[in-house]
């Protein structure tokens, strides 16, 4: 076959011998571009202490159970598309209702990402307190809607007339609420979170990641607000490493989901392993309470140090504002304790510390060396 190709070239109108970095200027969105990607800090042999994570190991009989499972899982095969089996062990342990309809996740990550592509049309705006879990305004911006960050009041309670105000000014399509929120930690009151759900005309997702720690849950009330979705995830119970995220909504509000979901985005292994994890929770109730029992002990400890104020918290972490977020943060990683520093990431966290609740022992190395920076 002689003459010109029938298909087109792979090469850009005008590309020429252009370099890498000239291409990606061309072709990258410029708000991507203007991004830092997210860079989890390393932690080899430190006291791992900033990333919300359960710090006790599976009990014993827990860890046989999910070796059994896991053993079993044909890995040469895709796993259940509908990961069915992980939903029902879900649904029977948290008393989920037949009337209400669940999707999974990689993580509460992808189901962000999943809500916010499936109500990014043109013009749609979010919403969000602020500050709050940064993933709400990254995927605002991935997906090429508009996000509008309400603030904080001062003591990081929700503003409901700015909320209000702002909804009914921007009318947005999507509203995240962290509930307790992230980084503060404090559970915004449930009579202004149903505020929200009452004068907002689209969908509020109710983002509970932190729930086993928390005193309240809307769960059991998503029967009462057509447009509420709650989001969770099993990564602060102990089950990071698995990358489980789940959404309980009407049914309506799942359909639409899945359609923007990729088929087999819960590995086989995870499903597998949700099935076993779940049996039983006892295991998960046990060490959440280990871990409240520890976050009023660090709070305690915390507040006797000179120049620093602990903020109220149902998580399993603790917000604290110091005199030099940087020198106390640099001084504790000198002494392999990781924290995460906040400063700067909004005007209302100024020289604050996020802190994960740890071990006894854990914390104990945590407030010696705290003691001793602020001596």
């Amino acid at each position: 076959m002689t003459g010109p190709s029938p298909f087109p070239s792979p090469r850009l109108r005008g590309e020429g011998n252009a370099t890498s970095a000239e291409l990606v200027a061309r072709v990258v969105r410029p708000e991507i571009r203007a991004l830092s990607a997210y860079v989890v800090a390393k932690a080899e042999g430190m006291i791992k202490l900033d990333a919300m994570e359960n710090p006790y190991a599976l009990p014993g009989p827990v860890r046989a159970r999910l070796d059994a499972a896991l053993s079993h899982v044909a890995v040469n095969r895709y796993p259940d598309g509908g990961a069915d089996a992980a939903k029902a062990a879900l649904r029977q342990a948290l008393g989920i209702s037949d009337r209400q309809a669940v999707l999974l996740g990689n993580g509460s990550d992808e189901l962000i990402q999943i809500i916010t592509s499936a109500l990014a049309r043109p013009g749609a705006v979010m919403l969000a307190p602020e500050p709050s879990f940064v993933m709400y305004s990254m995927n605002a911006l991935y997906a090429g809607m508009r996000f509008v960050g309400v603030p904080l009041s001062a003591d990081f309670s929700l503003d409901l007339p700015a909320m209000r105000a702002a909804i009914e000014r921007e009318q947005p399509s999507l509203v995240f609420i962290a509930y307790p929120n992230n980084p503060t930690g404090n559970l915004f009151a449930a009579g202004d979170v149903e505020a929200v759900l009452r004068v907002a005309p689209g969908l509020v997702v109710v983002d509970e990641a932190y729930y086993a720690f928390a005193e309240a849950s809307f769960l059991p009330r998503i029967a009462e607000y057509p447009n509420l979705l709650v989001l969770r995830t099993v990564s602060k119970v102990g089950l990071a490493g698995i990358r489980l995220g789940y959404a309980v909504a009407a049914p309506e509000w799942i359909a639409e989901l899945n359609k923007v979901r990729a088929p087999y985005n819960v590995n086989a292994l995870t499903q597998a392993g949700a099935v076993a994890l779940f049996a039983d929770t006892g295991w998960i109730a046990e060490q959440a309470s280990a871990i409240r029992a520890e976050r009023a002990r660090l709070e305690a400890a915390l507040r006797r140090l000179p120049e620093t104020t602990v903020f109220p918290s149902q998580t399993n972490f603790v917000l604290v504002r110091v005199a030099d977020a940087k020198a106390m943060f640099d001084g504790l990683k000198a002494q392999r304790i990781l924290v995460k520093n906040v400063h700067g990431w909004h005007p209302l966290l100024a020289n604050c510390l996020r802190i994960t609740v740890g071990t006894p022992e854990e914390n104990d190395l945590l407030l010696a060396a705290c003691t001793e920076l602020c001596r």
